[in-house]
Order: structure tokens, then C-alpha cells, then sequence
């Protein structure tokens, strides 16, 4: 089935199933590897926050350098054929599915070699999830439709993955790594054979460059989506945002442990809350979308967030339960995040006249942005934190309160950037434009 006609007037649930399925094991093994992983190498493994946090500086960075020409890859693999482009998806699965393995079960737990071991890994892992959700992603942005269609594709995509993180984030305390890694392997070949009955983007597609071209003019296909002034808006703020989300993405569980110290038993109600309502939003902000827009609801979002992360920052031990409700209302906030900037963005492609052309380099530089944020995170907060003392475990007054302060306080400022940005550059000069 093509997206000529079907996805511009509706969006079943078959087709939600069959397209965003492979959104669970992409976002299952995503918060592993970003937000249990660092917690794991600290306190199990011994690696020292510097060290740490240089570790995944380097390899999230060079992850985010690649996703560009991994955009561009994808596009090549478009105008050649879906069949190759999937191919290509399937071959960077199994490649995921080894790398997530041998990231949680390492052969050596000695400092120097575990290092390298982590490194070398983190960077192949890394790169095979980076293309095969640069190709899933531009599927779903070149069938096109109407804002709110565009909204309901993604919202499958991040819906589903939600289900993952959820279960990402109970499996491993309730049945062991071991379950979690095997589970991940298994749902990403479900969802991989969900894919190959997706709705599928017209064909044939645009050829981006004439035969003949030279080399040179080639390579400036790459750098596409920044000759449009939207698409710099947009990811400007989405950019800001995202830091925001990264910093409490990496510290939520060093929070939970030792600001908070909560048992061990009841910190999957922490990430499961924060996740089971993200999910949960989905049909709420679906409505928003229908009656404000995109723009507006994004920014109602954002605004939501900051209230709730202002609450947690004079919470400390045995807030057990406030800070469970604080998660709830920050994965209403979060489910806004996850489905309504990407459906802007095929909007900027579409009204571009780049549908069928450049979704791989537009979501190339789209996700570029969201690992340098998630580098950023890890690279900056964590050295930080332990030259202000706080090391895993510590009840240092003083450490505490620079660890309250950076993940509360600090997601709060930039999202308030973030906020102003989105107001700023696209939600008045809209309004401008619609006034009589």
C-alpha cells in the first residue's frame, strides 16, 4: 500500500501498528544505554564519574558527527529502492542487537580494559541505532498529510516506544539484564517484520541531483536543510529543549538513590511513572494539536514541564511519593516533546518541497542534535558534579544540594530558553502573519 492517497485522509490502527512497532525496541534499548548504562559502569563497575562521563562524551559525539551522513546514506538508499532501505535497517538491528549485549555483559571488569571495551561498543552500538531510527524515522516523514495525520504518525512511533521504555525501565529490577537483553533482541525482529508491511511513501522518488554532478556539489546535499530558514528555527529550539531533557535523563537515577534515597525496591515506579503517563499523553496532546496547533501545544508543554521540575527542587529523603507525582506530570510533559517537534519537522520538509529528497539529512541533523545534547549532558554535568563533591553514594550536604540544583534547576532554565526561543522565532511570526 502507498501514501498517495491513504495517509493524507486517515491513519488505522493497523498501519499505527505496522509503522511504529519497531518505535518499541528502539526506544526500549534507548534508555538503557543512556540512562541505566552510566548508572551501571559508576556503581557496579567502578568507572569514575570523569572518567565516565569522557567516555560517553567522545562516543556520543562521534555518534552525533555521523548521523548527518547517515541521513544522506539513507536518502542514496531511497531513490534506489524501500527494499534496500529496509535492508539496510536490518543489517544495523543486528549489529544494535550484538552491541546492546556486549555493552551489559562485559568479559572483563578490570579499569583499563573495561574502558576500551565500553568505548570501542558504545561507538559501534551507537552508530547501528542511529541508522537504523534515521531510516524509520524519514519513512514516516515522507508519507506526508495533513498536520494532525503527521501528528498521528509520530505519535504511534513515540506511543509504542513509550511501551518500551516502560518496560525497559521494570524489566531489568524485576527479571534481570539478562531478560532485558533477550526481550530487546526479540522485539526488535518483531518489529523489523512489522515494518516490511508498513504503509509505504510514493514512489519513485525525486532524484536530488542530475547525473553528472560533480563530487563537490554532492557533498553539499548534506548541508540541505540548513539553507531553510525554518527548519534553523526549529532546530534551534529543539536543540534547547532537548539539553533540558538530557541533563534529568542522566541524573534521574543518582537523584532517586541518593538525594531522595529511595529503596531500591520502588525506583522502577520513578521511570515507569514518568513513562506509563508520557504514553498516556498521547491522545491528550493529539487533542491539543487539533484545537491549538502544533506550535502552541508544544509550548504548553514546555511550560508544564518547568512548573513541575520548580516543585522537585526542595524535595530530599522519603519524598518518595511527591516525587513519584512529580514524574507523572513530567511524562505528560514529556509526551508533548516526543510527538509534536518531529511532526513540525515533516511539516518543514513538506512546505520545503523536500518530501521525497532529503528526510534522511533532515533527520540526519535531527538526530545529530539529540545525541550532541544527550553528549553534552553526560560530558558536562557529571565532571561537574564531582568537582562540587558528589560522588555515587555520598550524604555530603553540600554534594546533595549541587546535585538537586543541577537536575532540577539548570532543566529548567533552558527549557524556559527553549520556551521563549519557540515563541520568539515561530509561534509570533505565525500569528503575525495570520492577523488581518
Amino acid at each position: 500500500m502507498t501514501a498517495d492517497t491513504h495517509t493524507l485522509t486517515l491513519w488505522r490502527v493497523q498501519d499505527g501498528l505496522r509503522y511504529g512497532l519497531l518505535g518499541f525496541p528502539l526506544a526500549f534499548c534507548a534508555l538503557p544505554l543512556y540512562v541505566l548504562l552510566p548508572n551501571l559502569y559508576a556503581r557496579e563497575f567502578g568507572v569514575g564519574l570523569s572518567t565516565l562521563g569522557g567516555i560517553l562524551l567522545g562516543a556520543r559525539l562521534f555518534d552525533a558527527m555521523i548521523d548527518p551522513l547517515l541521513g544522506r546514506w539513507c536518502d542514496r538508499l531511497y531513490r534506489r529502492s524501500l527494499d534496500s532501505v529496509q535492508g539496510f535497517g536490518a543489517a544495523a538491528a543486528l549489529l544494535l542487537a550484538i552491541g546492546f549485549a556486549m555493552l551489559f555483559f562485559p568479559p572483563t571488569r578490570q579499569a583499563q580494559a573495561l574502558q576500551v571495551w565500553a568505548t570501542a561498543w558504545l561507538v559501534l552500538t551507537y552508530a547501528a541505532f542511529s541508522a537504523l531510527s534515521v531510516a524509520h524515522q524519514s519513512w514516516g516523514a515522507m508519507l506526508g498529510g495533513s498536520e494532525l495525520v503527521r501528528s498521528r504518525v509520530v505519535a504511534w512511533r513515540e506511543g509504542l516506544g513509550l511501551v518500551g521504555v516502560v518496560i525497559a525501565a521494570l524489566l531489568p529490577s524485576l527479571l534481570g539484564l539478562g531478560s532485558m537483553v533477550a526481550l530487546f533482541a526479540l522485539s526488535l525482529l518483531v518489529g523489523l517484520m512489522a515494518w516490511r508491511g508498513a504503509v509505504r511513501p510514493l514512489q519513485p522518488l525525486r532524484q536530488l541531483l542530475p547525473m553528472g554532478k560533480t563530487h563537490n556539489a554532492e557533498a553539499k546535499d548534506l548541508w540541505l536543510p540548513w539553507r531553510v530558514a525554518a527548519f534553523r528555527k526549529l532546530i534551534l529550539v529543539f536543540s534547547i529543549n532537548g539539553i533540558a531533557s538530557a541533563v534529568p535523563a542522566t541524573l534521574v537515577l543518582f537523584f532517586v538513590q541518593d538525594r531522595l534515597q529511595a529503596p531500591e525496591s520502588i525506583q522502577p515506579l520513578f521511570l515507569g511513572s514518568y513513562f506509563v503517563c508520557a504514553a498516556l499523553s498521547m491522545p491528550l496532546w493529539l487533542a491539543a494539536v487539533k484545537r491549538f496547533g502544533l506550535q502552541k501545544s508544544w509550548l504548553a508543554g514546555m511550560g508544564l514541564a518547568i512548573t513541575v521540575f520548580l516543585s522537585a527542587l526542595q524535595m530530599g529523603p522519603g519524598d518518595v511519593v511527591p516525587f513519584i507525582l512529580v514524574c507523572a506530570l513530567s511524562g505528560l510533559a514529556l509526551g508533548g516533546d516526543l510527538a509534536l517537534p518531529g511532526a513540525m519537522l515533516a511539516g518543514v520538509i513538506g512546505q520545503a518541497n523536500h518530501r521525497g529528497v532529503a528526510e534522511g539529512a533532515y533527520f540526519g541533523w535531527w538526530n545529530f542534535v539529540t545525541k550532541l545534547n544527550l553528549a553534552l549532558a553526560a560530558g558536562v554535568t557529571l565532571p561537574l558534579l564531582q568537582w562540587f563533591g558528589y560522588t555515587p553514594g555520598a550524604r555530603d550536604v553540600n554534594a546533595l544540594e549541587a546535585l538537586a540544583w543541577t537536575y532540577c534547576l539548570l532543566p529548567c532554565v533552558l527549557k524556559a530558553m527553549a520556551a521563549l526561543a519557540l515563541y520568539i522565532f515561530i509561534i509570533k511570526p505565525e500569528t503575525e502573519k495570520e492577523a488581518p
